[in-house]
């Protein structure tokens, strides 16, 4: 298969410009995605973008990563309910800097290769230019009635917030970046997410009527989850590519939790088997859904990819400790495991609570493991709480010294895969009590 063909059977085009097939078959070809550096890690989200960058690479191609270092001062309006917030140079430049250090990890940037991946920023074509010089050059070639008929801006124009004109002007900015990337770097091709497609054809309807070139383009689709939820989410928030946001442990979990469905779609995307290995493993994975073996090889596969073997090896050892120890007692787990497991949240409480023997409800509440009392009522009569892997369905429980773990800690377990551990910490000042159960 050639690269379109691939990218259509893994589910990764959407919506493709007549001829880009061909452009691609005909010779090395130079492409890109931008990138928002509104947080300084790029979060799944960024995957499949990521991802056509690899492929397209693999493909003996040229990848172009842009950070928009401008456009991240401005704002897209695309998706968007309301105007978001404005960001600094400062917090910018520390975004693009996180982000550039995270695409190292994927894609080959040495200069010796033909094909190597460059990183460019579209702050440095626009921080010197003139208001009236891009009005004059840029903005005579695109009509007002053009830009409004694209759907991102529509949608803004009709609701109750509207649309500021810094806002409506992204779409001509980022179809200056096609050009310019076009005249400069010989890039006839930009991908992107399907939300995309009205700035994608913008930029290559500029690079037609400002130099009478040719431009290509395709998007990919945006990921939905099959119970309706949105892709790359999670109760903590976005799953992100830093693992000191989103640990490997939590990163492996999200995969590993994937609906059937969805793992059936995302193993095309997210890894780099074959056809022929993917069809065997989903026929197997059928035969016994309950093996869950789709979803196992889906979050090693990418996990491995994120975090390298290192974070794979570290995800797999907290999720044994966890899960496959589940059925043995909670004094299997030593001192060693519980300080040393990842992906646990380590929630300091004091010892002067336990020893008044707090009700559990409570005990959730404080610890901001539950939002309210009533809300951690519910877990607790759904048998949603576990006490040191003990199901807890009954209310009058209170925690005491007695349920310490190693004289220090509490494992606390919400569902199926959101585990606290409680450190246990002395703030008592009375000297004539005695305390002997708890070790500082």
């Amino acid at each position: 298969m050639n690269l379109i063909e691939e990218l259509r059977w893994r589910g990764m085009i959407q919506d493709i410009m007549p001829g880009t097939e061909e452009q691609l078959l005909k010779e090395q070809t130079s492409a890109y995605i931008g990138f928002d550096p509104t947080a300084e890690s790029l979060h799944i989200g960024s995957l499949v973008p990521i991802l056509l960058l690899v492929h397209l690479q693999k493909a003996g191609h040229k990848p172009y990563a842009l950070i928009g270092g401008a456009t991240g001062m401005i704002g897209d309006p695309t998706g968007k309910s309301e105007e978001r917030n404005l960001l600094s140079e400062d917090v910018l430049q520390r975004n693009q800097n996180g982000i550039k250090k995270q695409l190292e990890k994927f894609l080959a940037f040495d200069e010796n290769q033909p094909n190597a991946a460059v990183m460019v920023n579209n702050y440095d074509w626009f921080k010197g230019m003139f208001f009236l010089d891009f009005i004059r050059d840029t903005g005579k070639h695109i009509t007002v009635n053009y830009m409004m008929a694209k759907d991102s801006v529509k949608k803004r124009i009709e609701s109750d917030n509207g649309i500021s004109f810094t806002e409506f002007t992204y779409q001509l900015i980022q179809g200056y970046d096609f050009y310019w990337l076009y005249k400069n770097h010989n890039c006839k091709l930009q991908m992107g997410g399907s939300d995309q497609w009205g700035n994608i054809t913008t930029g290559a309807e500029l690079i037609r009527r400002r130099t009478g070139g040719e431009a290509f383009a395709f998007t990919c689709p945006l990921l939905k989850k099959a119970d309706g939820g949105k892709f790359g989410k999670s109760e903590k928030g976005n799953i992100w590519l830093d693992a000191e946001k989103t640990s490997p442990y939590q990163f492996y979990q999200f995969w590993l939790n994937a609906a059937d469905d969805d793992a059936k779609k995302w193993i095309k995307i997210f890894t780099f088997l074959n056809q022929e290995i993917i069809e065997s493993l989903i026929l197997t994975h059928d035969s016994a859904p309950e093996l869950r073996l789709l979803q196992k090889t889906l979050a090693e596969h990418i996990t491995t990819f994120v975090h390298g073997i290192a974070g794979l090896n570290q995800a797999l050892d907290s999720t044994r400790k966890l899960f496959e120890k589940q059925n043995l007692p909670v004094e299997s787990l030593s001192k060693e495991d519980l300080e040393t497991i990842e992906g646990i949240q380590k929630i300091p409480y004091p010892l002067s609570r336990l020893i008044s023997s707090t009700v559990l409800e409570h005990f959730l509440v404080e610890t901001n493991i539950m939002p309210s009392r009533g809300e951690a009522r519910k877990m607790i009569l759904n048998g949603g709480i576990r006490i040191n892997k003990n199901k807890i369905d009954y209310l009058e429980i209170a925690l005491s010294p007695g349920m310490l773990l190693h004289k220090k800690y509490i494992l606390v377990q919400k569902g199926k895969k959101n585990f606290y551990l409680i450190q246990i910490y002395n703030d008592t000042i009375q000297k004539d009590e005695d305390y002997s159960f708890f070790e500082e």
